[in-house]
């Protein structure tokens, strides 16, 4: 038997965010439409009103590899707006080589980077280790934990190496650390949990916790209810772990329309959520999709309102579908901010 959902404790408006598939292709001349594009829509939601822009992180794809290059051209050009990623998958990451990375961006953004990380594709782990090498014993998930605590101490500024002779820049027995250090980011770094036993561990890692549009975990709850359970229990054990406050994002999919011709461009993404609706579990994995929000801005509203995964949560983020042209893209983010978002009192209207 589930946990019954116990009513969150009333929290500060959420922040109000976005996330995004951001492509580098179209390139003529030295240029990426897709990136310019991209770029753009960051520009965009700081002047709608977003407080963070996330991108998704992909690999051998048509979508960003190198999301905290992007980010740096996309904070260059805003002032406001933080930037992040969700998910950054550390199956393909060297944890000290990501650290000295994401330190350097958070400098050169000013504190703006939020940094979600994740495990990364089980799933079509075959295909990925031809070119990210073989994990020994096929463990995907201790590599990952290994990574992380690495990263981790590395952000921290704990050391990461001892200098065995003397070096121009250490003598030896030296211990070092990864450089540049950024101080407030350790507190910035959240972690991608699709299911209860991850949202604790991200709790009791004292990091921040990002929910998606989907669960890996299957039980009596609804999705929204069983988000619900995922962030008390993360707020239990981070409350044990750390000093700091925890912060959890939910990501809900939205389909807003205010006629016939926009509905009919976004039609495809209704009868999938159908589809999933339908069919929870069935696929290969056992997953569990939130619902979409969808029709004008009042409706919109209406469905995320009673939503109890956004009142247990410190940030909503609105997940824009893939390969949508450019101005798409801009409606949604437009119509929610504008439409929808000034109606849902969790998000201060």
């Amino acid at each position: 038997m589930s946990d019954p959902v116990t009513q969150p404790t009333p929290r500060a408006p959420k922040r109000l965010s976005f996330l995004a598939f951001v492509e580098h292709t179209r390139v003529s001349s030295n240029r990426s439409l897709g990136l310019t594009e991209g770029l753009e829509l960051f520009e965009y939601a700081e002047d709608l009103g977003y407080d963070t822009g996330y991108v998704r992180h992909r690999h051998l794809e048509t979508y960003l590899s190198s999301p905290l290059t992007f980010l740096t051209a996309a904070a260059q050009r805003t002032t406001r707006i933080r930037v992040g990623t969700s998910v950054t998958p550390l199956r393909f990451e060297h944890p000290v080589r990501l650290a000295e990375d994401a330190a350097t961006v958070d400098l050169l953004t000013g504190g703006r980077l939020e940094l979600g990380l994740s495990s990364g594709y089980a799933a079509t782990e075959s295909t990925f280790s031809q070119a990210f090498g073989t994990i020994e014993g096929d463990d995907v998930r201790a590599l990952v934990d290994a990574r992380l605590e690495t990263f981790l101490a590395a952000i921290e500024g704990r050391p990461v190496a001892t200098a065995e002779t003397d070096l121009p820049f250490a003598t030896a027995g030296t211990q070092l650390t990864v450089q540049p250090n950024s101080p407030g980011l350790r507190e910035r770094v959240a972690y991608g949990a699709g299911g209860g036993s991850s949202a604790r561990k991200a709790g009791q890692r004292g990091l921040r916790l990002q929910l998606s549009t989907l669960n890996t975990e299957i039980g009596e709850l609804s999705f929204e209810d069983a988000q619900a359970n995922f962030i008390r229990d993360y707020r239990d054990e981070h409350a044990t772990a750390s000093n700091a406050g925890s912060f959890a994002s939910v990501s809900r999919a939205i389909v807003p329309y205010d006629t016939p011709a926009e509905r009919a461009e976004l039609q495809w993404l209704l009868d999938r959520d159908a589809e999933r609706a339908a069919d929870v579990g069935g696929g290969p994995l056992p997953f569990q999709f939130g619902r979409v929000a969808h029709g004008s801005g009042e409706q919109v509203a209406a469905a995320l309102r009673d939503d109890a995964g956004i009142h247990a949560a410190d940030e909503l983020v609105i997940a824009l579908p893939f390969d949508y042209p450019a101005e798409t893209q801009r409606r949604i983010l437009r119509q929610f901010a504008q439409e929808s978002a000034p109606l849902l009192p969790a998000l201060g209207g």
